[in-house]
């Protein structure tokens, strides 16, 4: 048995734009206008110190008219840069906007199709962190960022052409004092940086995730009195997310350093220019346009500094983001599924299983060698001690799971080769806990992939005899409660069946429907399965001996295996 498909605490942030790559492919027009409009915004800025050392030497030389044009194309340079830089800005806005928007939508998809399997192997704290608050980061990024680092980036190399172009070797003076140790810093940063941020990331997402199975498991808490030893944990969690925190604050306050080194740079290159203007090597608007550039120049290494740390979080987001994805894509791999329709596929058929083996965790097998048929119209119960392998054998019958060995078929045909929507036509699960939520009993009904209408609900109703019920909770309008926490668990399972009910499957597997409910509403349940249409097949995983009485057909499982096959005589 393979291991299910887990993501990766800190994943790998190696070419992580590489692997990127074919989510921004879909916007790659509007990012490259973006783009080439934030260019055209740094080479304007970048042409500023070069006029600014023509109008000197015009000055020098008393060139009026030569005084008067650099003035005048200096205004229109800064209202063409003023206009450029808020185009540029929106432009790219919006274009990482709609990259952020594609990679949310890619999440909820594929998280919403990824096989049950995946999901029941990870804490919903921690699918919930990468699916909003990496999300989040990502888009807080791309608001507030993004345009600084294109834009400090642009204009630190046209500064280097400017540099260049003017005096290479007072250029490499500069550069000579100035880069080496600022890359030392950079190199610095970069050792710790993966890990500190990564740490963080994942320190964020454990409590993330406790604080979500504390919502889950709060009437526990408070009625066992478990509540002390709940919070020495989530404190020791939330201390590892301070100090991964900190640690990070850390890394990031090194490139600080790097002002320190701006600032001896710029006492060289005043040194070595003056130096050179008194000895006629070069003009006074030389060494103006350097300093101006150098200026450019440091507040675009200052910024690409400071950005830094934002970029690292935006590329551990990012990482692990893609993680996510990767791994929702392996696991939907493991069990593959055929895509457009289900060729001559009848809305009614036997379902059947053959030889079914399968194990959670490898070696041990929770179900081995289990074969039976459920005819068309066929009401089965499936009983058994707890672990005997129920729960998993219903969702092995629904296609919720594969099976490590064996086959499940419907009309003959492998669920594995019928397409997701034609098999959820066809085979429902209603489990044990149904999932609720906040509004009303219409707005829960409606979750039904057909979106019936009041009338279908109605119609519904009416045929599993449940009028009474509905009546007496408020009709279809009744509020249900923030996730049905107005219903009991019986009237919860009841919503389940009408449900199902409204999707018309063929098969319609139900997981400890009666369990643990009051007799009352369990009686009410088993009477709306008795209304159910009859071609239609139940399959009714089943503790309470009253249900089981109603069953036609009784399996027995034991260890794994099917102990016995009974009629009902009750």
């Amino acid at each position: 048995m393979a291991e299910p498909v887990l993501l990766d605490e800190q994943p790998d942030e190696r070419r992580v734009l590489r692997r990127a790559a074919p989510y921004l492919r879909p916007h790659r027009r509007a990012l490259v206008v973006a783009v080439v409009v934030g260019l055209a915004d740094s080479a304007a800025l970048v042409a500023v110190a070069p006029l600014i050392g023509r109008a000197t030497d015009a000055l020098l030389a008393e060139d009026r008219g030569g005084l008067l044009s650099a003035a005048a194309v200096l205004g229109v340079l800064a209202v063409l840069q003023l206009g450029l830089a808020r185009a540029g800005e929106l432009l790219l806005a919006k274009a990482g906007e709609n990259v952020v928007r594609s990679l949310r939508e890619k999440c909820v998809e594929n998280l919403a199709s990824a096989p049950l399997r995946f999901l029941e192997s990870h804490r919903t704290g921690d699918l919930l962190r990468r699916t909003t608050g990496e999300v989040a980061a990502l888009a807080s990024f791309v608001r507030m960022h993004l345009r600084r680092l294109v834009s400090a980036t642009a204009t630190l190399l046209f500064t280097l052409v400017v540099l260049f172009g003017y005096s290479w070797r007072l250029a490499l003076v500069q550069l000579a004092v100035f880069v080496p140790l600022t890359l030392l810093v950079m190199r610095w940063f970069q050792r710790s940086a993966p890990r500190a941020f990564g740490g963080k990331a994942a320190a964020e997402a454990t409590v993330a995730a406790t604080f979500t199975e504390t919502l889950n498991v709060r009437e526990a808490l408070q009625s066992a009195r478990g509540l002390p030893g709940w919070l020495r944990r989530f404190d020791r969690e939330n201390t590892a997310a301070v100090g991964a925190a900190r640690r990070a604050i850390r890394v990031e306050n090194r490139i600080d350093l790097v002002g320190l080194i701006e600032g001896f740079a710029l006492v060289v290159l005043l040194l070595v220019g003056g130096w050179s203007v008194s000895r006629g090597a070069m003009g006074v608007g030389t060494v103006v346009v350097f300093i101006l550039a150098s200026r450019n120049l440091f507040d675009s290494f200052s910024d690409i500094s400071q950005l830094v740390g934002e970029v690292q979080t935006a590329r551990t987001g990012l990482a692990r983001l893609l993680d996510l994805l990767a791994a929702t894509d392996r696991a939907t791999g493991e069990t593959p599924r055929k895509e457009g329709p289900a060729a001559e596929l009848p809305l009614r058929g036997e379902l059947a299983c053959e030889g079914l083996g399968y194990a959670y965790r490898g070696g041990t097998e929770v179900l081995r060698g289990i074969s039976l048929s459920f005819p068309v119209g066929d009401r089965s119960g499936l009983v058994g001690e707890t672990g005997s392998g129920k729960t998993t054998l219903s969702k092995l019958l629904c296609g919720l799971y594969a099976p490590d060995r064996g086959v499940v078929r419907f009309a003959g045909v492998d669920l594995r080769d019928i397409p997701e929507t034609e098999l959820r036509r066809r085979v429902v699960l209603v489990p044990q806990e149904v999932r609720m939520v906040t509004g009303t009993v219409a707005a829960n009904l409606e979750l039904v992939h057909s979106a019936p209408g009041r009338a279908a609900m109605e119609r519904a109703v009416a045929e599993l005899g449940l009028e009474d019920w509905l009546r007496d909770l408020g009709g279809l309008d009744a509020e249900v409660g923030v996730r049905g926490s107005r219903l009991s668990a019986g009237e919860r399972q009841i919503v389940g069946l009408l449900r199902a009910a409204l999707a018309d499957p063929a098969v319609l597997v139900l997981d400890e429907a009666t369990a643990d409910i009051d007799p009352v509403t369990a009686g009410r349940l088993e009477h709306a399965l008795d209304g159910m249409r009859g071609d239609r097949t139940i399959v009714v995983v089943a503790h309470r001996p009253a249900t089981i009485a109603r069953l036609p057909r009784v399996i027995a499982l034991d260890g794994g295996r099917v102990a016995g096959t009974m009629a009902n005589t009750q």
